[in-house]
């Protein structure tokens, strides 16, 4: 099974190749950059609050831009290629990177901060749903399940490779790394990456601005009208974005904090936080490209997906009552599980829509989710640093991770009740015809 999902990639290898690259060089900053912004911000300092604070705004930023933009540049994809949206999306990340290697002053930070969190509403979300589109464009249908289990496996396997590097690359070296194979990917994929869609002609040149912006707000008016109603009206879908909803407000507040927590209760550095990220990738790897593929016919979606949350809250109230530096290395072997929630949610929402509607189903879901990680930080990023000061009002750290956790009670309580129904026909407007195409076909 395994080297035939391999021989289905050779047709993606400009396509995985780069991308790869790509995530191995943002992962390997992730755990130097907790040293990096807290040294800058909070010299001398276990805690930075500030920190914390700008996390939090980031993340809010992100996710209000992003439920808006997603769509959008899926929409583009479509239209005007594959290739042109992956080159834009994967470059944003060159230039804030590349302000760190420059220079780590508190003013680089903050410009840093502001183009990060650019990139993020770009590129966050939008590489791996392009990326997915590419593959469905060259892969057939009955092979696209083992194909995209590969896909998030090696998307493990890069973060496991970018820890392996930050923690023994030096660290005044891993920013200079990073900046190198970050520039490597946009200038691979022009050279060896096809285009997979004709782009789009333009029929009518002498449109008016006022009337080509009119109709471009209602195409996409359009298209948000026809998602939202295809989910409302599917209780699969229904059910599986309530149980995305409250997962990711659970999940998102978590990863937003959990570096800062570890930092100021335990005093881990990048070493440790290296060590945590590489356990939870490697345990991924074999999970999804081994473990999914063979449970899945067995048990179903809904029974891993509810394994797989079952798992998730395990991992968060460890982590929130962690007592002991070793906790939180037993509470990161639970993601071995718990990164089973996406590809089970993706293939839960695949099965309940049609072919045609793929694209507006995932996109929707996306957005959903992006709603529930600008709300997390509103709550988590106050509440993390009021009991990490020494004004808390009893002694448990931990205490915003716990208070997460009860949000992936709530999605595992959804999860429980959902039923798998196949998809119903194509709805269609008022004037007999489909709304628009699929955003990813």
């Amino acid at each position: 099974m395994a080297f035939e999902g391999m021989k289905k990639l050779k047709p993606l290898l400009h396509l995985l190749l780069p991308l790869c690259v790509h995530w191995i060089a943002e992962e390997m900053t992730v755990s130097v950059l907790v040293d990096v912004t807290t040294g800058a911000l909070c010299p001398g300092k276990t805690t930075c609050s500030e920190a914390i604070y700008i996390n939090g705004v980031q993340q809010t930023v992100v996710g209000i831009f992003k439920m808006i933009v997603l769509p959008i540049l899926g929409q583009l994809a479509d239209e005007y290629g594959r290739k042109p949206l992956l080159i834009l999306t994967v470059s944003t990340t060159i230039i804030p990177f590349g302000l760190l290697t420059i220079n780590k002053s508190r003013e680089m930070v903050y410009a840093y901060y502001i183009l990060r969190t650019i990139s993020y509403i770009i590129s966050q979300g939008s590489i791996f749903c392009i990326s997915v589109a590419y593959a469905a464009d060259v892969v057939d249908v009955s092979s696209r399940a083992a194909v995209f289990s590969w896909i998030t496996g090696l998307f493990s396997a890069s973060h496991v490779l970018g820890n392996v590097l930050a923690r023994f690359l030096p660290v005044g070296y891993i920013f200079q790394v990073s900046i190198g194979l970050l520039i490597f990917v946009p200038v691979y994929m022009t050279l060896f990456l096809e285009e997979t869609v004709a782009p789009k002609t333009e029929v009518n040149q002498s449109s008016t601005l006022k009337s080509t912006t009119l109709r471009i707000v209602q195409e996409r008016f359009n298209s948000m009208r026809y998602a939202a109603n295809l989910v409302t009206t599917s209780p699969t879908l229904k059910c599986i974005s309530l149980v995305s909803f409250f997962y990711e407000l659970g999940m998102s507040g978590i990863s937003g904090v959990l570096l800062y927590y570890l930092k100021s209760a335990f005093g881990f550095n990048k070493n440790q936080f290296s060590e945590i990220l590489m356990m939870v990738g490697i345990g991924s790897i074999v999970s999804q490209i081994v473990v999914l593929p063979l449970i899945n016919p067995l048990f179903g979606e809904k029974v891993i997906l509810c394994m797989a949350l079952l798992s998730s809250i395990a991992y968060a109230m460890l982590y929130g009552l962690a007592w002991a530096p070793w906790v939180p290395y037993l509470s990161a072997s639970f993601g071995v599980i718990y990164i089973l929630v996406k590809p089970s949610t993706y293939a839960v929402i695949s099965k309940a829509a049609l072919s045609a509607d793929q694209g507006k189903a995932q996109g929707f879901v996306a957005g959903i989710q992006s709603v529930a990680s600008l709300l997390s930080p509103i709550v988590m990023s106050p509440l993390t640093s009021w009991f990490l000061s020494r004004d808390a009002p009893f002694n448990c750290k931990g205490f915003s991770i716990l208070c997460a956790s009860l949000c992936m009670v709530v999605s595992l309580c959804y999860a429980s009740t959902l039923n798998v129904e196949a998809p119903r026909e194509r709805t269609f407007d008022e004037t007999g015809e489909n709304i628009e195409a699929p955003l990813l076909t």
